[in-house]
């Protein structure tokens, strides 16, 4: 077994053949399995279907799938800190299929970071309350438990009392409207993040950073039973290439909407009389 030091300085020990295995997980990994497996049980479409642009995913996988969008957006931002910093992605947590979006850890702090994507919609915030284009979202109770339970989990991976600080990142809305801040949630835009994290005090020396990040990185931390981790390499590929069909078919539907208007005007241009 390979020898760790916790923050207090006592032994700890962690398992080699799991060390690092969180690593390896990108950006909305978990969301992407759920819209394979989802659209692996679907009925694909049929020939008029795809000549029209009919969109290629069904109610059941579209959350899905906007969830991943939104969740690869992050980390596309957070891949922008520097190399004093640990970023996981779609972490599994508890004994069912639950996950944290972003875990990050560095000389700030630990920081739990919820992905929400509404592009082109109005956020309004304040008091415990999320609300987009007038429906109520319970994302600010889901983070403020999120960052409570990752902060209990690696205490006991660590042997000694550590918080997480939740964020939840709107992706593509139109406006972000915090009317007033929450108690211990931040709601930010995507813009926003990289500050957020890094224009803080300094609370954790490189030490306590590399411990922090190698507890974070065993599932063990996260789980009773060890997940059964799937490798990114089998998912990315299908998944781009079913995000390529959807591209495809909403290039499709703008075709034919800007077809129709010049189908119009030669139909009638054909039956009015020539002078």
């Amino acid at each position: 077994m390979t020898a760790a030091v916790p923050l207090d300085g006592e032994a700890a020990y962690v398992e080699p053949e799991t060390l690092g295995l969180l690593k390896r997980r990108i950006p909305g990994q978990s969301v992407m399995e759920e819209l394979l497996d989802t659209h692996a049980r679907s009925t694909g479409r049929g020939l008029l279907a795809r000549v029209l642009g009919v969109h290629p995913l069904s109610s059941e996988s579209r959350p899905w799938y906007w969830g991943a969008l939104g969740e690869r957006a992050t980390g596309r931002t957070l891949a922008s800190l520097g190399p004093e910093w640990t970023v996981l992605h779609a972490v599994p947590v508890g004994e069912k299929s639950a996950d944290i979006d972003h875990v990050v850890i560095g000389p700030t702090g630990i920081f739990t970071i919820n992905a929400k994507r509404h592009p082109g919609q109005n956020i309004w915030t304040a008091k415990g309350t999320f609300m987009v284009a007038g429906t109520r979202y319970p994302y600010v109770r889901n983070s403020e438990h999120e960052a409570t339970r990752a902060g209990k989990l690696l205490s006991a991976a660590v042997r000694q009392n550590v918080v997480a600080t939740a964020g939840i990142v709107v992706v593509g809305a139109r406006q972000v409207t915090v009317k007033e801040k929450h108690r211990t949630v931040s709601v930010l835009s995507q813009a926003q993040l990289l500050r957020w994290i890094t224009r803080r005090p300094v609370v954790y020396s490189p030490e306590q950073v590399a411990l922090l990040s190698a507890a974070a990185a065993q599932p063990s931390t996260w789980r009773r039973t060890t997940p059964l981790l799937r490798d990114a390499a089998e998912i990315m590929g299908p998944f781009e290439a079913l995000h390529q069909l959807v591209e495809q078919a909403r290039r499709r539907r703008i075709g034919w909407l800007l077809a129709a208007p010049v189908a119009f005007l030669a139909s009638v241009a054909g039956v009015l009389p020539s002078f």
